[in-house]
């Protein structure tokens, strides 16, 4: 059996997934690929050969599956990093129930998805798990109801495992992205207009890439840094904490 490190990506194909699981193939680790969209889950297989475990990560069983999967192959977990998520950007008296439902799903509900299979799993031999909050849990933007609270809730979760498992050597972080320039976020930086005003909310003046994720996320997983645990790192231009001169 290799003695690679032995890494979950879930949400694998989104721009923060797609360049963690780059970045950690690239470095040598085993790295198995989850989420929703099979065909593009197929794609990044090929191109970095990852193994492929098509999920619904707002399925709580169907992510032990993938857990349980990914050990019974390779023996062992090292890492875990869900990255599946969404963007809701709606005053809450505009919010449906079906999305506001939807956005704790996809966003909470898998995150302790995660951390309730991935945490046991690790408990022989220790091991990291990454979860994906926001900027927006942490300082009031407009029309972030939702959302916002979805990702807070993800850092009540970091928090509270990292002190239930770190006796067994389970470490659990999350990275707090600001706006990354993806797919999801396509229709909110839609022109240039509102890509300017995007950007000038962020104090570095750009906004964020998968790979500025993937740095954080590789970062958070690596066992060089396993005195690293409960925290939230900001990856967001300064967003969460600086106020830009605009």
């Amino acid at each position: 059996m290799s003695d690679a490190p032995v890494h979950l990506i879930i949400g694998a194909t989104g721009a923060a997934g797609s360049a963690t699981t780059r970045r950690l193939t690239s470095a040598g680790a085993t790295v198995a690929i989850a989420g929703r969209d099979e065909e593009a889950l197929q794609a990044l297989a090929e191109e970095t050969g990852a193994t492929v475990h098509p999920v619904d990560a707002r399925d709580i069983s169907a992510v032990g599956s993938v857990v349980e999967a990914v050990v019974g192959q390779h023996g062992r977990l090292d890492g875990v990093a869900n990255l599946a998520g969404s963007v809701l950007l709606k005053p809450a008296h505009l919010t449906t129930p079906e999305e506001f439902h939807d956005t704790i799903a996809t966003n909470l509900t898998s995150a302790f998805a995660v951390v309730r299979a991935a945490a046991p799993a690790m408990r022989s031999a220790g091991g990291a798990i990454v979860l994906a909050s926001s900027a927006a849990a942490q300082i009031g933007i407009p029309n972030h109801e939702a959302i916002a609270a979805a990702k807070a809730g993800i850092i009540g979760l970091v928090r509270s495992a990292a002190a239930t498992y770190g006796a067994k050597g389970v470490r659990v972080n999350a990275v707090a992205p600001g706006l990354v320039d993806a797919k999801m976020t396509a229709r909110l930086v839609g022109n240039e207009a509102q890509a300017e005003a995007s950007r000038k909310m962020h104090v570095l003046g750009r906004l964020g890439t998968g790979e500025d994720i993937a740095a954080a996320v590789a970062f958070l997983l690596d066992p060089a840094n396993d005195w690293i645990t409960a925290q939230v790192l900001g990856v967001d231009g300064g967003l969460g904490q600086v106020r830009t001169r605009g």
